[in-house]
């Protein structure tokens, strides 16, 4: 049965591995934005993949520029169709849209993602990372705890 995977690319490979991918005929998605008039990826070092699982696991972990599928020790975890669905549905014009929200969120404060394919999720302020404008964010999110590097923009602070 044919999922959808993610895979963790070589660094600035997502387009290479994007290219490879739709040239050997296999779905690919690497959802993109644009900053200043440059194109980026929505995630760096990651783009998702459908492919049919064991069958093709080998010829898709091998490919060029892929450096893993990613998973557990069970294996490579699949995502559901309806994320990609949430993903696609805040493009505009195939690119996501980026937005600032609300009051800066400091240390401690609880926070809700308020823009992109992770937008609602709930998390408390953890740090913010020295050089970039990304924030470490603690999630709870169905039972599992873990942690997201993300846009400062696309954070608000939850006001009770």
């Amino acid at each position: 049965m044919f999922r959808w995977f993610v895979l963790n690319t070589k660094p600035k490979k997502e387009s290479q591995v994007e290219r490879l991918f739709q040239q050997g005929g296999f779905e690919v998605y690497n959802p993109k934005y644009r900053d200043e008039g440059r194109v980026h990826p929505f995630f760096p070092g990651y783009a998702f993949v459908r492919f049919e699982h064991p069958g093709q696991y080998k010829m898709v972990k091998y490919t060029r520029g892929v450096k893993s599928i990613v998973g557990n020790d069970a294996g490579p975890v699949p995502i559901e169709d309806e994320i990609l669905a949430g993903i696609r549905a805040r493009e505009v014009d195939g690119y996501i849209e980026l937005s600032k929200y609300g009051v800066a969120p400091e240390v401690g404060d609880e926070i809700e993602v308020a823009g992109g394919p992770l937008k609602g999720m709930r998390g408390v302020f953890k740090k913010e990372l020295s050089g970039q404008d990304r924030v470490l964010i603690l999630l709870n999110y169905v039972s599992y705890q873990g942690q997201l590097l993300i846009e400062r923009e696309k954070l608000k602070k939850v006001i009770s």
